[in-house]
């Protein structure tokens, strides 16, 4: 099982070191394959005033101590064409985010490097119509037949769900979307994000995290291929995504019931 998790954004190096250090345990799970999950720039926040993250030369910085020191695979954003070269230098997974899902120069030059390039599905598209990402990609890295989870898996690709837009300022998760998009790419249930209410929180996202438990376990009874989970110590001073991140605590309880409900659906 694939399982993304980290911090939404590089914080203090302290802070980031305190969440790596927790999450040592899955790395060491010889059930996963673990990816330390955060980004350099958040280059979408609602105001103009949000903590962005420390910048693309800074970010790496940090990203590749934590990679030196832990050993993790690590996946992080890339918002415009110019970053996934450098990224893809420390980063093993370069990740589309969801509202730049079709976005062609940022799709081609990841798939330009030797990393996964791990697609978010935007809040505004049909699951359907992630095959024509997942087609960017493989035609980049030379493959120009037809959109299968094997082709996808071979040339390393790989789409998340993170919800759709449902009216002003909330998401919901059709499960079937699940179903739809495996059929082009190994997916990844994000499931904090799904939780979260775009732009509801004034000059920030809100979010609920109650329900990421109660996604997660439903995706995993769909069937997925991992699972992605924004974490922090303290989500209540996390400087981005706080309401619906897991905190860390929690996390192995729901991992557990996540292994139970896969080895019976297997």
């Amino acid at each position: 099982m694939i399982l993304i998790a980290g911090p939404c954004v590089l914080e203090s190096r302290d802070n980031v070191m305190r969440i790596a250090e927790a999450l040592k345990p899955y790395d060491e799970d010889c059930t996963k394959e673990f990816y330390f999950k955060a980004s350099f720039d958040k280059a979408n926040r609602t105001s103009l005033d949000s903590f962005r993250g420390p910048g693309l030369d800074e970010g790496l910085k940090m990203l590749a101590e934590v990679k030196e020191q832990f050993g993790y695979k690590i996946l992080t954003d890339v918002h415009d064409y110019t970053q996934p070269a450098a990224a893809a230098e420390v980063a093993d997974v370069l990740q589309i985010p969801a509202f730049l899902c079709r976005q062609t120069d940022l799709l081609v030059a990841a798939a330009k490097t030797d990393a996964v390039v791990n697609i978010k599905k935007g809040q505004f598209l049909a699951p359907a119509a992630m095959e024509h990402s997942v087609a960017k990609v493989l035609k980049t890295r030379g493959f120009d037949g037809e959109v299968t989870y094997e082709n996808a898996q071979k040339y390393r690709v790989w789409l998340t769900e993170r919800g759709t837009t449902f009216g002003y300022g909330n998401l919901v998760v059709d499960m079937r979307g699940l179903v739809t998009m495996r059929q082009f790419a190994p997916v990844v249930f994000d499931a904090t994000h799904s939780v979260q209410m775009p732009a509801s929180g004034g000059a920030s996202s809100g979010g609920d995290s109650r329900f990421v438990p109660y996604l997660s376990r439903a995706a995993a009874a769909v069937g997925v291929d991992g699972f992605f989970f924004e974490t922090h110590f303290d989500p209540s001073i996390a400087l981005s995504d706080g309401p619906n991140m897991i905190q860390l605590q929690k996390l192995e309880g729901l991992i557990e019931k996540i292994d139970a409900i896969r080895s019976i659906i297997e």
